[in-house]
């Protein structure tokens, strides 16, 4: 059941602290979006999402159901219990002003207003100053709902059509995490106009987990996370 609902629009962004417990669904409402993602520890800002452990560890180069999240201390911030798309990327990072603006046009928001072009970098910049955070604590992010594939000589390129109006990732939190999202474009998105896709956010109350687990049991890396959390909160 959900407790709560709102959709993010085409580069808006957001904040919010969640409890271990929480369940987060994202949803491309109108297909071919992006959601791009971090987190961090609230209690401890200097933990953060980290995109290499998070997929050296679970041995993969994309994220889809049963992956965990990994943080920089070795703990999961959270786990994908449910996800359409098959394919999320973890590597690309960001837009930027400079190369939205090169392939889009400059807009900015005082004089174009909502049909500006917002990119990836500064949208969080944005979230993370409301927490007293900059360009120093900035980590490599999610895109959700992006799928970057390589040619024969490792080109990367994006995807297209890869995830279909409607697709949903749902994140089960397995710490207390302040999570940024923003819906601005893939750096690797290739299109004539500005993409202008939303995304919406579900909140609500996870199911525990049970001892058959598709991402506890999707790796022994994943058991020995899940057993870092437990140590970090045991006792509270």
């Amino acid at each position: 059941m959900q407790n709560y609902e709102t959709v993010l629009p085409a580069g808006g962004h957001w904040s919010v602290e969640l409890r271990r417990g929480t369940q987060i669904t994202l949803r491309d409402i109108d297909g071919g979006g992006n959601a791009g993602m971090l987190f961090y520890n609230p209690r401890n800002l200097l933990e953060r999402y980290n995109a290499p452990d998070t997929l050296k560890c679970q041995h993969t180069f994309k994220l889809s159901q049963g992956h965990c999240l990994y943080s920089d201390m070795g703990r999961i911030f959270a786990s994908i219990i449910s996800d359409d798309a098959g394919w999320h990327d973890t590597v690309c990072g960001n837009s930027h002003a400079a190369q939205v603006a090169d392939r889009w046009g400059a807009r900015n928001y005082q004089r174009d207003r909502n049909d500006w072009h917002q990119n990836g970098y500064d949208a969080f910049l944005t979230e993370l100053a409301k927490y007293g955070m900059g360009g120093a604590d900035m980590a490599a992010n999610i895109n959700w709902f992006s799928k970057v594939v390589t040619d024969a000589d490792g080109n990367m390129s994006l995807a297209e059509h890869a995830s279909p109006a409607g697709s949903s990732v749902t994140l089960r939190l397995e710490m207390d995490a302040l999570v940024l999202i923003h819906a601005c474009p893939h750096p690797l998105r290739q299109a004539e106009q500005y993409p202008r896709h939303r995304i919406g956010i579900e909140l609500g109350s996870a199911e525990p987990m049970t001892d058959n687990d598709i991402c506890l049991n999707h790796c022994d890396e994943n058991r020995r996370g899940f057993k870092n959390n437990a140590l970090y909160y045991l006792g509270s």
